[in-house]
């Protein structure tokens, strides 16, 4: 009788366990998904940055120059007027963090600056953007006559950089960011609060109209009151260099010179000429 009752089971039980296991075995193990790539080319769009880090061990220098202000005198378009010209080095630590090192003509400044990926997009849209954290910390070695205490030589920024690749030829990012001088002189606000708003669209396999904006949200009354930048040009790229031609009305080159302290008007044709060059190397 137990014999009847074993068989019996087994009959009832075994097809269940049978149906489970195949149910089990037809399930896929998840698979990881497939990173998008990167929305611009570039570490920099003119003037701002991008969510761009590079892979691994990847060593990118990185030459900014802006010539003088166009106004139609007998300049070169800007050309022999005087220039402001930034070197920097960044390495990539690993793929989501870099930092680097950068020297500027305009007072004499010396940057160290991190960034960071927190998001990146993928191509299933599962993460619909790429999130990147940007930050520098910027000293200048004006003489010391030029500050009451060493202290006001430093100026700090922060950036959180959201970017999404809509196609292969369109990229658009925003950028909230906060800006802050250790001192500043009234009316003028140490902490400034702004928004950048840019974007990329390629005509070539290699070269795509940029451009971009960058609004002031904290502002303050009189005369200096700060004025948005704006810039447009054109990027070719490769995959171990970028090169980009522009028209800003930003002769600064750091972020938090140019927020704070710019008193050019783009619509008032108060503009300069600027290129940015990036070389890489991979280590």
């Amino acid at each position: 009788m137990k014999l009847i009752k074993s068989i019996f089971i087994s009959v009832l039980v075994l097809p269940m366990w049978i149906t489970a296991q195949e149910s089990k075995d037809s399930v896929a193990p998840a698979t990881k998904a497939k990173l998008e790539r990167t929305a611009f080319e570039s570490s920099a769009l003119i003037d701002n940055q991008t969510n761009v880090v590079y892979t691994k061990g990847t060593i990118e220098f990185t030459m900014n120059h802006r010539f003088g202000l166009v106004n139609g005198t007998n300049d070169m378009i800007g050309i022999w007027a005087p220039a402001n010209i930034r070197l920097g080095l960044t390495y990539s630590i690993t793929n989501c963090i870099a930092v680097g090192l950068g020297a500027s003509k305009d007072n004499r400044f010396m940057d160290f600056n991190l960034k960071g990926a927190l998001l990146k997009q993928t191509r299933d849209n599962h993460m619909p953007i790429s999130v990147t954290f940007y930050g520098n910390a910027v000293r200048s070695d004006l003489p010391k006559s030029t500050f009451k205490n060493d202290s006001d030589r430093f100026s700090f920024f922060s950036q959180l950089i959201i970017a999404r690749r809509f196609s292969p030829n369109i990229s658009v990012l925003v950028a909230p960011s906060v800006s802050h001088y250790n001192y500043i002189e009234r009316p003028m606000k140490g902490d400034v609060f702004a928004a950048t708003v840019g974007g990329r669209v390629k005509i070539t396999p290699s070269a795509a109209v940029i451009v971009e904006s960058t609004i002031p949200i904290s502002t303050y009354k009189g005369s200096n009151d700060i004025k948005p930048g704006i810039g447009l040009g054109l990027e070719y790229s490769t995959g171990s260099h970028a090169f980009q031609l522009f028209v800003t009305n930003y002769k600064g080159i750091m972020p938090q010179q140019n927020i704070v302290f710019n008193q050019n008007d783009f619509f008032r044709s108060q503009y300069l000429i600027g290129f940015n060059i990036t070389r890489l190397w991979h280590l």
